[in-house]
């Protein structure tokens, strides 16, 4: 595990200002998705810790998967008078009302882990996201070098419709597929990010092509629809990982526990820590007025079953995946 990306907002922190009174006065909430999957309640147990760590008030409202229900936590940490406002956008779009009312009010809004359309850029301070078509592209090239010339027939597991990391995630597969003809994407429906949903799909795909014996390898735009689509390859006696080639995108521990097992070949990892940057940058933009970038981008690492799967998973395990 990538340790030192993990740990990098801690010591950005410990040299700046965050044993200052300023911080401890901070009070940042949170519109949160859910925990649709275990990187997702990665991501809170994590948001939590750094705040911890920065003598920071942070409140977490769970949406539950709605943008309702996100826009009415939005519009009450609003009325709070609260000093920022994280926001881990559940779709792309919808947001520009409500994220024009914070701005209005003067208080700062940083997006995590997703992007909004592009129509308003101007209504947040800056976005802490790993670069989700990057993503897709290494999964894919991966793919690429895994089959050789051998004709393959993929499916594809998308996360939730409007959701910009399913769209980049999505095109960026496409990407680092193209130009190898011997690559074909066959099926792609939504497994909506969760495991349960992941499994239902590739139960679909698996009837729909007649036992699956075809199917030569499946993408998915998150682990744990990934971990529902490998239970329900071995109940069709199907050998994933072996007779069927898997690749999705998180690095979440129970992928690993796949891996060691024979049953996954691949994850390109997305780091659950977006807050710890995040905070410094409203840290730093509350104490200096100091703007930060528009875009933080976080690293991506590709593993395989040669990265020790075993060792990995003992050491992402308490992570609060």
């Amino acid at each position: 595990m990538n340790f030192k990306a993990l740990n990098a907002a801690v010591v950005i922190c410990g040299a700046l200002v965050c044993s200052g009174a300023g911080a401890k006065e901070l009070t940042i909430g949170f519109s949160q998705i859910g925990s649709e999957s275990g990187w997702r309640a990665a991501e809170t147990t994590v948001s939590k810790a750094e705040a911890k760590k920065r003598n920071i008030n942070f409140k977490i409202a769970d949406a539950q998967q709605k943008q309702e229900n996100q826009i009415r936590a939005i519009r009450s940490f609003i009325a709070q008078g609260v000093d920022a406002i994280f926001l881990a956008p559940v779709v792309a779009t919808g947001w520009n009302a409500v994220l024009r009312e914070a701005k209005e009010a003067k208080i700062p809004v940083v997006l995590l882990d997703r992007d909004i359309d592009p129509s308003g850029k101007d209504l947040y301070l800056t976005a802490v996201t790993s670069d989700s078509v990057h993503e897709g592209k290494v999964a894919g090239e991966w793919l690429v070098k895994a089959v050789g010339s051998k004709s393959c027939n993929v499916v594809e597991l998308q996360g939730t419709v409007g959701a910009s990391v399913a769209a980049n995630r999505k095109k960026g597969f496409e990407q680092g597929i193209a130009g190898h003809a011997n690559l074909k994407i066959v099926r792609s429906q939504t497994g909506d990010f969760t495991r349960a949903k992941g499994k239902e799909v590739m139960e679909s795909f698996i009837k729909a092509d007649g036992g699956g014996k075809s199917i030569c390898a499946v993408y998915a735009h998150n682990d744990d629809m990934m971990v529902g689509a490998i239970q329900a390859m071995k109940e069709a006696g199907l050998k994933p990982g072996s007779d069927v080639l898997t690749v999705s995108i998180d690095a979440v521990p129970d992928i690993f526990k796949a891996m060691a097992a024979g049953e996954a070949n691949a994850t390109v990892e997305l780091t659950p820590d977006m807050a710890g940057p995040a905070f410094d940058a409203i840290i730093a933009y509350k104490a200096k007025g100091t703007t930060p970038p528009k875009w933080i981008q976080t690293a991506s690492k590709l593993y395989t079953g040669a990265d020790n799967p075993q060792a990995v998973y003992e050491s992402k395990k308490d992570l609060g995946y």
